[in-house]
C-alpha cells in the first residue's frame, strides 16, 4: 500500500473531531497511523489504550519515539492479526482514498471494532469539481499531489462513501463535514473539503 505521511501537527481539525466521538478510556486501532500524532492526542485527551498499524519504517520508528504502540503491517493484506470485536473504536484517518481494497478494509473494521471512524478528503468539493471541469485533476491542500505522483486511487464524495457503507452493511451513527476547520451543515457534499464518518455494524 501507497503511505500517506501524516502530520505531527495536533492542530489538525480531524484530531479534535475524532476525538469528540472517543469514550474515554476506550481501546482504539488506528490504521494507517502515520507517526502515531492521533493516537497520542487520544491518549493525552482521552486517557485511550491504543495501537497503530503502519508500514512506513520511519514513522513506526516515530511511533515508538511518541510511545505509542505499533505494529507494522500492510493494511491490504488485512487486519488478521485482530480477533473481532477486540477494540471500541477502528480509526482510518485520511487513508481511505489510497486503499486499493476499500470495501474489505471497510468489513476488516467492522469486525475488528464495535464501531468505525473515517475521515477523507471530500471529491465532491466544488473547487475539485472546478478543476476537473477545467481539464485538469484536482490538486489541493487536502488533496495535494499531481496526478501522476498521487497515492489516492479512491477517491469519493460523501454519497460515494455512504453507498459503500450501506453496500458493507455498516450503519452510519454521525457524520461531520468540515472547510478549514468550520463545520459545513449547508450543502455539505459541494462546500465541504473534508468528512467524517462514524459507523457500526447494522443490527
Amino acid at each position: 500500500m501507497t503511505h500517506i505521511t501524516k502530520s505531527s501537527d495536533i492542530s489538525r481539525p480531524d484530531f479534535a473531531a475524532i476525538a469528540a466521538w472517543i469514550s474515554p478510556g476506550a481501546k482504539v486501532l488506528d490504521l494507517g497511523c502515520g507517526d502515531g500524532s492521533l493516537l497520542r492526542y487520544l491518549h493525552d485527551t482521552r486517557s485511550i489504550f491504543g495501537y497503530g498499524v503502519e508500514i512506513d519504517d520511519n514513522n513506526v520508528l516515530s511511533c515508538v519515539r511518541n510511545g505509542v504502540n505499533v505494529i507494522q503491517n500492510d493494511l491490504e493484506s488485512g487486519l488478521s492479526t485482530f480477533e473481532s470485536d477486540s477494540f471500541d473504536y477502528v480509526i482510518l484517518s485520511q487513508t481511505l482514498q489510497a486503499m486499493r481494497h476499500t470495501e474489505e478494509i471497510v468489513n476488516e473494521m467492522l469486525r475488528v471494532g464495535k464501531q468505525g471512524i473515517v475521515s477523507f478528503p471530500n471529491f465532491g468539493y466544488w473547487k475539485n469539481r472546478a478543476q476537473v471541469i477545467s481539464g485538469h485533476m484536482p490538486v489541493s491542500e487536502e488533496l495535494p499531489y499531481q496526478w501522476f505522483d498521487t497515492p489516492n486511487i479512491h477517491l469519493c464524495t460523501l454519497g460515494d462513501f455512504e453507498e459503500l457503507c450501506n453496500l458493507c452493511g455498516a450503519q452510519i451513527l454521525e457524520r461531520i463535514v468540515m472547510n478549514g476547520g468550520r463545520q459545513i451543515a449547508f450543502l455539505p457534499n459541494l462546500i465541504g473539503m473534508l468528512a467524517f464518518y462514524r459507523f457500526e455494524r447494522q443490527k
